[in-house]
């Protein structure tokens, strides 16, 4: 049944009056007659019946006249809510995010976000990028800030990728190691210190990614949180690689030396969204939050 129909039936049961009913409607009398005579030959029963003056409604249209009301005011609702969707008057936004990026880089765009949409609600998860990845397929996240995998690429053909920005890694060395003072280091000068990694085996994938061919560092401490891992730093134990991301919680005893750039490594970090899904506009906007805090990163300090 079109919902014109309905309207029509609606309005001219509130004004009694096919003609009263074609004014208000912008119609001509006829085509409301034709209308009412079409939602008649629909339901199989007369709604009206015509008077000398206006019409009635009959038995049957005072049945079917609450139950129209009900259909129009839940599709008003409904566009209510969908023009309150793309203002994000209302809505939600799950976001995922690597650990590392939870330090500064995507709150500082959530909190930006919520300021000035106050309206829509947020939740953020944090994953490695596989599982942020697989959170997207099965539609349990709207978008992931994850980054790019020694393993190979991530797959274009199924996932959407907004560049934030190029991350380097960051050497975090004891204050008072011999090398705190330097600034910039080449990997030799640290062919006699342990690394202090957060893994045994994920930690190996940070290192492929981030060490060229034939540096095989020294391994003594695993630490899996990063508050153990700079205490072990900053206790002498060895030295991290420390994504410049994560810079934010460095403590005070512990130097974040460059490595050269001949010795550096850099990871792309991207907002990732499903291809081929239609993107909400609370995920558009989204982007332009998190545009603006990677481009206020400063990841030399």
């Amino acid at each position: 049944m079109e919902t014109q129909l309905l309207k029509v039936f609606q309005t001219v049961a509130r004004y009694r009056s096919i003609t009263a009913a074609a004014r208000q409607l912008r119609f001509t009398q006829s085509a409301v007659s034709r209308q009412i005579a079409a939602l008649e030959a629909e339901v199989g029963v007369r709604v009206f019946d015509r008077l000398p003056r206006g019409v009635a409604l009959t038995e049957e249209g005072r049945i079917l006249l609450p139950h129209a009301e009900a259909v129009l005011d839940r599709l008003t609702a409904a566009q209510r809510d969908l023009d309150a969707l793309r203002g994000l008057g209302n809505g939600r936004l799950r976001v995922g995010a690597f650990p590392t990026a939870v330090a500064a880089l995507v709150p500082r765009a959530l909190a930006s976000f919520r300021a000035t949409y106050p309206q829509v609600a947020l939740s953020l998860v944090e994953g490695m990028t596989p599982t942020l990845l697989d959170r997207l397929v099965t539609g349990d996240a709207d978008v992931a800030v994850v980054s790019s995998s020694p393993t190979g690429p991530i797959d274009s053909g199924r996932f959407n990728l907004h560049h934030l920005l190029d991350e380097r890694l960051l050497v975090a060395v004891a204050r008072r190691h011999k090398l705190a003072d330097r600034g910039t280091v080449r990997l030799a000068d640290l062919a006699d210190d342990p690394f202090v990694v957060g893994s045994a085996t994920a930690e190996e994938t940070l290192l492929r990614a981030s060490l060229p061919t034939g540096f095989h560092p020294k391994i003594d401490i695993v630490a899996a949180e990063w508050i153990g891992k700079l205490g072990c730093v900053a206790a002498g134990l060895g030295v991290a690689l420390v994504p410049a991301l994560a810079v934010r919680g460095t403590p005070a005893d512990i130097a974040l030396l460059r490595l050269h750039r001949d010795d550096e490594s850099v990871r792309q970090v991207f907002a990732a969204t499903v291809a081929g899904r239609a993107r909400p506009p609370a995920i558009t906007r989204f982007l332009a939050h998190l545009d603006e805090a990677a481009g206020g990163f400063d990841e030399r300090r």
